[in-house]
């Protein structure tokens, strides 16, 4: 009963605030804390707002309802769709659902550092995977793919993971996304979905016996407190989706709209700077060490969890996403290796 009153409330509220909407409020949802020193996304969430409300002298505003306040990530998507709300950032997984081509971004093992995402995000693939979200709801418009915290690390309660065989049969927590669970299954460990909010109880009471995430949110998390191991794998990187209604952003001026797109390659670029400066702090990995047993894996290490976790990752594209996705997956990985084969001088 607490449930149904709480999204009658909800849903009654956003109705009511849709004529705000009207007026030019940018009603934003997300899923993280809003705290913008605390985390990528509402550092985002946060350098944009400034940016429209400025740029635009206060035609076009925005509120931010981080934590879930609205609901959950998935159920912003909708919101957004709906014109509940107009904005959000979404995950891969929580978009899957409305676009399921977003999975070839799984592609495990891709990149060679942080650096390397940047131009294929900004570039000829991230444009193309934009514009085939937009083709596909036809709701809503992508202004970009921000950071979530960087490349995906992995820890467990049960020994050290140096080597593709020290995954063998550990219990690691997937989001709900089937190439997850083929990724970690190729690894030799055992992939069992479970929702975010409970992860930490899954790993405290032995449920699951790890977790992927990046560094920030396995320290936002607490992980260290019920994980005794982290293994640097930088084997996912997994960037956010960030949208706007279309039928709102349409209904702006065009001064407003080059604002919007404006103040969301700054946020993209804030959510990036923050995740390196959190990675390297003592809220990121240089604090984590003190509570936890961290490996970094050779690159001999790496090219065989590679050998054995893309072969896997491709096949279940190939077998459950259309040609078109295909076609994705190919430009992605020529974008990849593009870029790892640049230097930041070049």
């Amino acid at each position: 009963m607490k449930h149904i009153l709480t999204g009658t409330f909800l849903a009654a509220s956003l109705v009511a605030g849709s004529a705000l909407a009207e007026g030019g409020v940018i009603k934003f949802g997300h899923d993280n804390k809003t705290d913008p020193f605390e985390n990528p996304a509402h550092a985002c969430t946060a350098v944009f707002s400034n940016l429209v409300t400025s740029g635009t002298n206060g035609s076009v505003t925005v509120e931010v309802f981080g934590s879930n306040q609205l609901g959950s990530a998935a159920e912003h998507v909708q919101q957004v769709r709906d014109g509940l709300i107009q904005a959000t950032l979404t995950s891969t997984g929580a978009l899957a659902s409305y676009y399921p081509r977003i999975d070839v971004l799984n592609l495990p093992f891709a990149f060679t550092g942080n650096a390397a995402t940047y131009p294929v995000f900004d570039g000829a693939f991230g444009k193309a995977l934009a514009a085939d979200i937009e083709a596909e709801l036809g709701d809503v418009v992508v202004l970009g793919f921000p950071d979530t915290g960087g490349f995906f690390a992995v820890t467990n309660s049960q020994r050290p993971i140096a080597k593709l065989e020290d995954f063998d049969g550990i219990r690691i927590r997937t989001m709900t996304l089937p190439s997850h669970q083929k990724i970690v299954q190729a690894l030799g460990a055992e992939a069992y979905p479970l929702s975010w909010g409970e992860v930490y109880s899954g790993l405290q009471t032995g449920v699951i016996d790890g977790q992927m995430n990046p560094v920030p949110i396995i320290s936002f998390a607490n992980f260290a407190e019920v994980q005794q191991y982290l293994t640097l794998t930088n084997h996912l990187f997994s960037p956010y989706t960030f949208m706007i209604n279309r039928a709102f952003f349409e209904g702006l001026s065009e001064s407003e709209q080059a604002t919007i797109r404006t103040a969301a390659e700054n946020c993209v670029t804030a959510s990036r700077g923050l995740s390196r400066i959190i990675e390297a702090s003592d809220r990121g990995l240089a604090g984590l060490m003190d509570n936890i047993e961290v490996t970094a894996l050779t690159d001999e290490q790496r090219e065989k969890m590679a050998s054995v976790t893309q072969p896997a990752f491709k096949s279940h594209v190939a077998e459950n996403l259309d040609a078109t996705a295909g076609a994705l997956l190919g430009q992605f990985e020529q974008a990849v290796a593009e870029a790892n084969a640049s230097t930041y001088l070049d």
